[in-house]
């Protein structure tokens, strides 16, 4: 996926931002970027009495990453790394998609979304791991203070599981088995494991590889 804005061409950031408020996300990130080599220091975001939560009201993935990143570069004059990630299963016609986090609503809480999203399959007679297709789907955005803007996407198709298997991860890994694995959920892999075959992993080496 090709970003608008300008291109990067004096090099890799020095500094970046990582703009999410969900801890679980942010190590994820983080980590990640060290396993590419991506090579700035990374600084974690502001507190919201700084920078407020940003309203995540975009139509799509991008549009969401793209509100977290412009803000936070926006607030602290530093590059801004952003993403915005979820859940389409092709039983629910893609849902829970944009709205992934807060799916069972506001506050967001891992263990309701994953149980409306089973009684919604349930619901819809999705049985078979054929009725169960799924994919994670992530958007990076990272947003430069002279209005430079790259953007990456990575995806990890699977199936959904009848019951929450493992106790790592966030968000929807109980549940979440990938096509490129051994039968295991994203809750029950190792860190490495998952990053090497996840969404968020994935987007984040389509970035790196373009900054090169």
């Amino acid at each position: 996926m090709s970003g608008g804005g300008s291109s990067v061409d004096q090099g890799r950031p020095q500094r970046i931002v990582l703009a999410s408020a969900n801890p679980a996300k942010a190590t994820e990130l983080a980590e990640i970027l060290v396993d590419v080599g991506l090579g700035a220091e990374l600084v974690p975001r502001p507190g919201v009495d700084e920078v407020p939560e940003v309203v995540e009201d975009a139509p799509d993935f991008v549009g969401n990453a793209r509100l977290k990143a412009y803000a936070l570069r926006d607030a602290t004059g530093e590059w801004a790394l952003a993403d915005d990630s979820g859940l389409e299963v092709d039983a629910l016609d893609g849902a829970p998609g944009v709205i992934s986090a807060r799916y069972a609503g506001e506050p967001g809480d891992d263990a309701a979304n994953v149980a409306l999203l089973l009684e919604r399959l349930e619901a819809a007679g999705a049985e078979s791991p054929s009725q169960r297709r799924a994919r994670f789907r992530c958007v990076i955005v990272l947003a430069g203070p002279a209005g430079e803007e790259l953007i990456a996407e990575g995806v990890v198709e699977g199936r959904i599981i009848d019951r929450p298997t493992g106790d790592g991860g966030f968000g929807y890994d109980p549940v979440f088995v990938p096509n490129e694995g051994d039968g295991r959920t994203f809750a029950q892999m190792s860190a490495g494991e998952k990053h090497a075959v996840s969404h968020r992993g994935r987007a984040l080496r389509a970035l790196a590889a373009r900054l090169t």
